[in-house]
């Protein structure tokens, strides 16, 4: 059985879709959808420094459109499952036909938008935790004042909230813990302080008519697969203010009995994390169009 997954913001580098524009219709489609949010994606996606594109009103719809380019690029798949890590769920909202891509880019861009100003409330920002039982580092965190913001299993959860409060967590660190790394995001997604984005956001999806997921859908509030796409596009909405529970996700994975993974562009992240949490199972991140052969051939043998 094949999942493919989206992964989240922080996963964009400068550059990183340059190669994909090369591929055929892909500058097409990319010039398209920069033009239905008025945004250039081809600028952020080739040209814009780190700075620019770590900007949330940027890097999200950014996201989005990389993991549909690259998922396009691997023609005709049907995977058994879908799922996205954060703002990913948007792009697996498209793979499992929930939202079209002209939708799916107009509701990212209200989200970006949306947590951008949030965020500019207060300075806020995450880091990630390495290693650690989280049985005691989710109650240092709390302790600190911070969220569990993301719950990603294999030994990682993701601190946020005030800068303050991550300087604290710099200088204690939870029994365990190897390794405290700040993210390159603009504020404490997923937690309270995101809360004025929620309301935005539901008045964005009301314009919306979301069809019921045509594939296995994972949300990441739970770890479970939802019917609906009226349950789909609330749960988008109101996961910015609440926790990524990646970690649950991958023990649906496994319960339904995956046997590989792809990771769209641009790879790495969750496909790293399936590497140390489902041993044995087969994974292919898409980085750059080298790495579609590889995919192509995973998919050949494992999807269903």
């Amino acid at each position: 059985m094949l999942v493919l997954v989206a992964p989240g913001q922080g996963a964009q580098t400068p550059g990183f879709l340059t190669p994909w524009l090369d591929l055929p219709g892909a500058a097409d489609r990319l010039g398209a959808w920069s033009d239905a949010i008025g945004l250039d994606l081809a600028h952020y996606g080739t040209e814009a420094d780190a700075d620019a594109i770590r900007d949330t009103a940027v890097a999200q719809p950014l996201l989005v459109a990389a993991g549909l380019l690259s998922a396009a690029a691997l023609g005709d798949l049907v995977p058994g499952a879908v799922a996205g890590h954060s703002v990913g769920e948007i792009t697996a909202a498209v793979f499992a036909e929930v939202l079209d891509e002209t939708a799916a880019l107009t509701l990212v861009r209200k989200r970006g938008l949306a947590m951008a100003e949030a965020a500019a409330i207060t300075e806020t920002g995450m880091s990630a935790l390495l290693g650690g039982d989280p049985e005691v580092t989710i109650p240092h965190l709390e302790k600190l004042g911070l969220t569990p913001a993301n719950v990603n299993g294999a030994g990682q959860i993701v601190a946020a909230g005030t800068l303050e409060q991550l300087a604290a967590l710099e200088a204690d660190k939870p029994e365990g813990v190897r390794r405290v790394v700040a993210l390159k995001v603009a504020g404490a997604f997923h937690t309270h302080h995101m809360a004025p984005a929620v309301e935005t956001l539901a008045k964005a999806a009301e314009e919306l008519t979301p069809g019921d997921p045509k594939l296995t859908y994972v949300s990441n509030k739970d770890g479970q697969a939802v019917a609906t796409g009226a349950e789909v596009l609330s749960r988008l909405v109101g996961q910015v203010a609440n926790p990524v529970r990646w970690d649950l996700c991958m023990e649906t994975f496994e319960e339904l009995g995956v046997t590989a993974i792809v990771e769209v562009c641009p790879g790495g992240t969750l496909t790293g994390l399936a590497k140390r949490a489902l041993p044995g199972v087969a994974t292919v991140a898409l980085k750059t169009p080298d790495d579609l052969d590889a995919a192509r051939a995973l998919i050949a043998e494992h999807q269903n």
